[in-house]
């Protein structure tokens, strides 16, 4: 049990957060804070927090743990006006989509204090923003990444932990290269790519013909777009390397798939596309798999 909670940015991370935590019972009192005055109103008038922090030593104060739910690059601003509040029993983690620019900041910003800060990352998302995304079982079933410091102390690590898995989180350990590398394959690249087939074209001369035809395939697989360009502008440029790599692995693909179409051979192509369907299937079975009990759970 939780007695305080304070969570910079009461959209839909760290509004689904909290709601997830008073459903489980898990914590008595939720200071939000926002640079938006209207959004911290509005988290209020939905039961998403009990107050609204205006003063950073105020609302830091007999606080257990601080969640970051804002956009990456506001991290080293908010840990820096927090630092010369934060007391010893707290411990500060954070919901950001990389973890190697957090880490480095959250060093600047806390210095001695480096040992209470556990990195943490939720595998969950929606394309809507605002506390009105926010919803209680945002977390249930999904995974959520830490990648712990060295100068962590295991109950630190597990006071975050804990109050993730009360969400109905499942817990995963990387390390913030590790984690960096793999998520700028399996969800930055794909925004990008979104982004950028919507973005072409939207630029079309004839657009409006264009979306007017498109239908479910294309729906889902360009859903992402409709994320927060700030958010991702942010994402895309804390990761700018390991994005690039991806990115050049990716254009070296389509070189090939370009090749392969304009020679007409179409064994190739059906190869490619196999594979590719053979890997999302076992894919998709991982999953089905791993979420089964879960899915058990909730029909009892």
């Amino acid at each position: 049990m939780l007695d305080k909670i304070v969570i910079f940015g009461v959209g839909l991370i760290g509004g689904s957060f909290a709601l997830a935590l008073k459903k489980a019972g898990a914590v008595r009192i939720v200071v939000g804070m926002d640079r938006s005055a209207a959004s911290l109103a509005r988290a209020r008038e939905l039961g998403i927090i009990d107050a609204a922090g205006a003063d950073m030593a105020a609302a830091l104060d007999g606080a257990d743990l601080v969640l970051l739910a804002a956009p990456v690059a506001q991290t080293a601003a908010i840990l820096s006006a927090l630092a010369p509040h934060l007391q010893a029993g707290t411990v500060v983690t954070d919901a950001g989509s990389t973890k190697a620019d957090v880490v480095a900041a959250a060093r600047r910003a806390l210095g001695g204090k480096i040992a209470q800060f556990v990195p943490g990352h939720p595998i969950a998302g929606r394309e809507s923003n605002g506390p009105e995304a926010a919803v209680d079982d945002l977390y249930a079933g999904k995974k959520v990444v830490l990648a712990p410091l060295a100068e962590n102390s295991a109950a630190d690590v597990g006071r975050v932990a804990a109050a993730w898995s009360a969400c109905g989180a499942v817990i995963r350990h990387l390390s913030p290269q590790e984690h960096d590398k793999v998520f700028a394959s399996v969800s930055h690249l794909p925004h990008l790519l979104a982004y950028a087939l919507v973005d072409d074209i939207a630029n079309k001369p004839h657009a409006d013909l264009l979306f007017q035809y498109a239908a479910s395939g294309f729906r889902d697989f360009t859903r992402i777009a409709g994320s927060s360009p700030e958010m991702w502008r942010d994402i895309s440029l804390a990761n700018q390397s390991a994005l690039l790599t991806e990115l050049d692995a990716y254009l070296a693909q389509l070189t090939t798939l370009r090749a392969r179409l304009a020679a007409g051979d179409g064994a190739a192509l059906e190869s490619m596309y196999a594979n590719a369907q053979r890997a999302r299937h076992q894919w998709i079975t991982a999953i089905e798999t791993a979420e089964a009990p879960l899915v058990r759970d909730k029909a009892e």
